[in-house]
């Protein structure tokens, strides 16, 4: 199934700003909690992303503190005893969490 570029947009629109007041699903030490700072997080797999490629916004994006997108993102480290694997690891079961929870909506 294809979508028109304009309902991508629209869609991508709407995960984004339904990302604003939601729980921080990705949980790495530190996290706040999320809330008012929640954004969506797009999670980097290789093969859909890349230059010129972006993750879904539904499928592959987790509602996530600003605290733990940075350390996902690798703006930031990550906290000690976490390695870059056990980061993405979470970032990942974030993305599931917040599937199943857009799912109950």
């Amino acid at each position: 199934l294809r979508h028109s570029s304009s309902s991508r947009k629209a869609e991508s629109t709407k995960a984004r700003q339904d990302a604003r007041g939601r729980p921080c699903m990705v949980r790495i030490v530190g996290c706040s909690g999320g809330g008012e700072d929640s954004i969506l997080a797009h999670y980097r797999l290789a093969g859909y992303c890349g230059t010129g490629t972006k993750p879904s916004d539904t499928a592959m994006a987790a509602w996530c503190c600003i605290s733990c997108h940075d350390i996902a993102d690798a703006r930031k480290p990550a906290p000690d005893g976490w390695t870059r694997e056990a980061v993405r690891l979470a970032h990942a079961e974030g993305c599931l969490r917040t599937a199943a929870e857009r799912e109950k909506t």
